[in-house]
């Protein structure tokens, strides 16, 4: 009976995710969809990204929380659209489906915009089991939350298309061994291409940057 049921909200998400990808597709929209769990850095990462590739590269956002408007009003400071959505208003879901991401895409100005980010709720679990109609993954994972996440929630890392290594100015301070979080990474999912960076201290971007400049311009081809 639950087999069942779960198929069936796969399913529909499905339906709706291909909605979203015809829609972003024939707008020539980029929509990237960062994923992590709470506390990996993951806004302030967006707010530097947005901050580099603006204004050659617009942009706009949808952010996913079950409460508050905390994140938004950090991305907003970057003058790009955002839209906000909380799932406490139905039920307080940990990941954003792509019925929801039609609707508030339906409310932006997408005709203008060539990368549409998604930074969906915090959760390293349920996010990567839905498809929103997006093009590319990112998991952004801050070293301060340990080496062996990515063999701990090996789906969301097997699922994504980067992965981020969020502030490694900490790695002085932290018993951490990166190596072995690049091995790990690479066990669940090989040749996944890994960002080193801070974003709070603005290091390392470029290469993050290069890779995403590349994925938004293959898309306009």
């Amino acid at each position: 009976m639950e087999i069942k049921v779960v198929k069936k909200v796969l399913d529909a998400n499905g339906t709706f995710a291909e909605r979203n990808r015809n829609k972003f597709h024939q707008k020539s929209v980029f929509v990237l969809n960062v994923m992590s769990s709470p506390g990996s850095g993951k806004t302030t990462t967006l707010v530097k990204t947005i901050d580099k590739l603006m204004p050659k590269i617009k942009c706009a956002v949808i952010v996913g929380d079950i409460c508050t408007t905390n994140d938004a009003d950090r991305l907003a400071t970057t003058g790009v659209e955002v839209v906000q959505v909380n799932t406490d208003e139905f039920g307080g879901d940990c990941h954003l489906a792509a019925h929801v991401i039609e609707k508030a895409s339906d409310n932006m100005e997408l005709d203008d915009v060539d990368l549409l980010i998604v930074e969906n709720v915090g959760n390293l679990v349920c996010p990567a089991e839905f498809d929103i109609g997006e093009d590319a993954r990112a998991v952004v994972l801050s070293v301060a939350e340990g080496e062996d996440k990515p063999i701990k929630y090996p789906l969301m890392f097997r699922e994504c298309d980067a992965a981020i290594l969020n502030k490694i100015d900490l790695l002085p301070y932290l018993d951490y061994n990166i190596e072995d979080a690049r091995n790990y990474i690479n066990q669940v999912h090989p040749g996944m291409p890994i960002f080193e960076i801070s974003a709070t201290k603005d290091e390392n971007l470029d290469p993050w940057l290069d890779w995403l400049i590349a994925k938004i311009e293959d898309k306009k081809k």
